[in-house]
Parts: C-alpha cells; sequence; structure tokens
C-alpha cells in the first residue's frame, strides 16, 4: 500500500521535491466558508454561535460556557487509573517546559540603558478538537506551556467535551470552558461575543475550517501556526524493527484521511518488510477505515541506499515527527535539523511524544519545520524593549543617526535628534 521513491530511478529528485513540497494550502471554498462565519460572529455574537452550532453540529448550544460545577461533576466520573495517568503527564509536560527559562535583562553603557522585559500574555485561548477522537492531551499540551509562562486565564473551546478532556482541563489548570468548536469559536475567542471575552491568543489544532479562521484572524490576535494534517517521517535500517515500525506509521495514519505516513527505508529489505507489516496489522487496527485510506492517499516508501542519504531525505521533508529506527540513532539525530520532535532509537516511539514524554505535541506541519518550532513557553510570552538616553549619549550619537535618517529621507527624524543634541537648531 506505499508508493515507492527510489534512490537512482529516473524522476527520483522532482518526485522527493514534490513530496517535500507539501503546505498547509487551504482550499478556496473553504476559506471563503470560514470568511462567513467569522464576518456573522464579529456582526452577531453569541447568536451567531447558536446558528452555526445549529446548522454544522445539529446542537442545540443552550449554554455557551460549560458551569463549572458540571466540569468538576464530569472530570469526576473519569476511572482513577485515567486521572492519575493525567496527573502523571501533566507533571512531566509541566517539569519539561519549566526548563524554558526567558529571563529579561538590561545593558548599560555611558547615558544608555537598554533593556528588554518578557511578560506573560494576560489571556490564552486553545481549541480542543471534537469529531473522531478524543483529545485530552491537546489540552495539556497547549494549557500547561501557557500556566508555566504566567498567562492569567486560560479558555478552552470544544464542540463537545468529554469526561476525559474536562479532567485534563483541571489537571492543566484552565480557567473557563465553552462548548464551541469549528471557525465560529476561533472567531468567537479572537473578536469576543457577550458570552466568551476576547484573548491574546489562540492555540490549538482543528479541522480545515478552524485552520482557516486562524489565519483570517491572525493579526487581530495571535496564533501559534497554521496546523495542517498530522505526519511523521520513519527513517528505518536493517537493525530495525519491522513490526515496530509499521506500528509507528499506523499510529498517525489513524489520526486522519489526510495524514502522511512516510518511511525513509536505508535499502528494499526494511522496505519491503515494513510494507508487508503495514498490510498484517491493518487487518485489525480498529481505526482501520481512516488509516487505510491515509496510507493509500499518502504514505509512501523512500529507499535509499545509505543512512546519510536517509538523514538528507528526512531534513528535506522536514516533517512534524521524525523516527530514527537505525543504528547509532543518537548519531544521525545530531544531523536532524529540519523536524518539530525527533524520536531517537528503536524504543522511542511517537507515541510516547504525543502523550507522556514532555515536550509539547503541538509541532509544525507541510514541512514548517523548516522554519518554526514546536509549542512552547515562548509562544506565551511578549517581549518589550526599553530605551533609556541622557542628552551627553544624546550628542555622541546624533551625527550618526542623523546621517542614516537622511539617507533614508526623513528630516523629521533628523530634527527630532538635533533640537535635543544641538540647541538652537532651527526648525
Amino acid at each position: 500500500m506505499l508508493r515507492t521513491i527510489v534512490e537512482g530511478e529516473p524522476e527520483f529528485e522532482s518526485k522527493l521535491r514534490a513530496l517535500a513540497a507539501r503546505t498547509g494550502t487551504i482550499p478556496e471554498s473553504v476559506e471563503s466558508g470560514a470568511r462567513a462565519i467569522v464576518a456573522e460572529v464579529r456582526r452577531r455574537g453569541d447568536a451567531a454561535l447558536r446558528e452555526f452550532t445549529q446548522r454544522f453540529e445539529r446542537r442545540t448550544l443552550s449554554a455557551i460556557e460549560l458551569p463549572r460545577s458540571e466540569w468538576e461533576a464530569a472530570a469526576a466520573r473519569v476511572p482513577a487509573p485515567v486521572r492519575a495517568a493525567l496527573a502523571e503527564a501533566a507533571g512531566r509536560i509541566r517539569a519539561y517546559h519549566e526548563h524554558e527559562r526567558y529571563q529579561s535583562y538590561q545593558t548599560d553603557e555611558a547615558g544608555v540603558r537598554l533593556s528588554c522585559r518578557y511578560s506573560p500574555l494576560a489571556r490564552v485561548g486553545i481549541y480542543v478538537p471534537g469529531g473522531t477522537a478524543l483529545y485530552p492531551s491537546t489540552v495539556l499540551m497547549t494549557a500547561v506551556p501557557a500556566k508555566v509562562a504566567g498567562v492569567r486565564e486560560v479558555f478552552m473551546t470544544t464542540p463537545g467535551p468529554s469526561p476525559e478532556t474536562l479532567a485534563a482541563a483541571i489537571e492543566a489548570g484552565v480557567d473557563r470552558v465553552f462548548l464551541v468548536g469549528g471557525a465560529q469559536a476561533i472567531a468567537a475567542l479572537a473578536y469576543g461575543t457577550e458570552s466568551i471575552p476576547r484573548v491574546d491568543k489562540i492555540v490549538g489544532p482543528g479541522n480545515a475550517y478552524v485552520a482557516a479562521a486562524k489565519r483570517l484572524v491572525f493579526g487581530d490576535v495571535g496564533i501559534e501556526m497554521i496546523a495542517g494534517p498530522t505526519e511523521v517521517v520513519i527513517a528505518a535500517d536493517e537493525t530495525a524493527n519491522p513490526v515496530w515500525v509499521a506500528a509507528d506509521l499506523l499510529a498517525q495514519a489513524e489520526h486522519d484521511l489526510l495524514a502522511v505516513p512516510i518511511l525513509v527505508a536505508v535499502g528494499k529489505d526494511i522496505a519491503d518488510r515494513v510494507a508487508k507489516e503495514v498490510r498484517r496489522q491493518l487487518a485489525d487496527l480498529p481505526r482501520r477505515a481512516i488509516a487505510e485510506k491515509a496510507v493509500a492517499g499518502q504514505g509512501v516508501a523512500v529507499i535509499v541506499g545509505d543512512a546519510r542519504t536517509a538523514i538528507a531525505v528526512v531534513n528535506q521533508l522536514a516533517s512534524e515527527h521524525v523516527g530514527l529506527a537505525l543504528a547509532d540513532a543518537r548519531k544521525w539525530a545530531e544531523q536532524v535539523t529540519a523536524a518539530g520532535a525527533v524520536f531517537v532509537g528503536h524504543e522511542a516511539c511517537e507515541a510516547l511524544g504525543d502523550y507522556f514524554a514532555g515536550p509539547s505535541h503541538v509541532l509544525p506541519t507541510g514541512g514548517s519545520a523548516r522554519f518554526s518550532s514546536p509549542l512552547g513557553v515562548g509562544d506565551f510570552l511578549k517581549r518589550t524593549s526599553f530605551i533609556e538616553y541622557d542628552l551627553a549619549a544624546v550628542r555622541r550619537q546624533a551625527d550618526a543617526v542623523v546621517c542614516l535618517a537622511e539617507v533614508e529621507g526623513l528630516s523629521g527624524h533628523a530634527r527630532s535628534v538635533l533640537l535635543r543634541a544641538k540647541p538652537g537648531t532651527s526648525i
């Protein structure tokens, strides 16, 4: 079921470039639909939220916010082992992100004081998908780093929270929960309604309409990224266990019909063995219908001659998740320069990162790992610059500043300096 791209065959490079050129392009029909929804929510507030929820979800939105008492009662129904696992996961995520220290700083030179202050955002919205799977892990992976950063209020919107999702919200320190999904939830967070206060930033994955809405509201509110379909690239050589590699590919494929599972195989033999295992394991996978279509639609085996080439392919693909099922995987990990998260060695399966390891699983997709990073504490902080001069320092630097202002033809800039540095300057 995995189509193959083989090093050395005609058009290998062009096929690889095409594979690396996947983007988060949103269909025009989706973007125009999201634009209309955003406009209506801005215009009609809660009334639009209720209308769109009924139209798209066949759900009557009598209460937009879930009362804390109902939230806690639902969470209390979660079995104790699940609550314990959520609490431990939250602790691990918190411990990891507490290492992301951002220090304010100050420099002083003769008459000039420059400083940078880091401060948390006041209010953040996290979007948690509903639909074909439950995502309490997404609550932990978004809200915990926000709270570590010092965000005062974290709001969660979701079209249908499960008890497990609500339990995760308690563990993560979420402050309020709103029962809204889709593009309308993004619009509500971005612009505010009678029931949902406006936030400073929106994070979290969603469907194409959610992604389109995030793109549309960006600039009026912050976002962390435009998330596309989930993806994994696993580099495997003859030391890899094909059963494990196939299971890891399917773990991504079962997320979504558009998920992208890619194998970069060092040699045809391991490619064949993994492909055979993918077919065998699909037979009894509970989410077979989804995974099978994802493998058939986007599944690829790139066959190369050596591990060095495999790593070069990994970097070219710039995937959300990268697995290194290679001999001396730690050495090769040092050569990976474009990936959201790298799982080093045969034992480190991607599912560990999804739930428990510690780093946020909100990662760049669609090749954007070339230039962007996983969600972290820095996403919930803002930097402010402070500039302080005494008059002697202004005078020392005036000639250079005036020179640059005149190069740019901005005489008003030059004048504002000269009036300070050279009293009596004519206006």
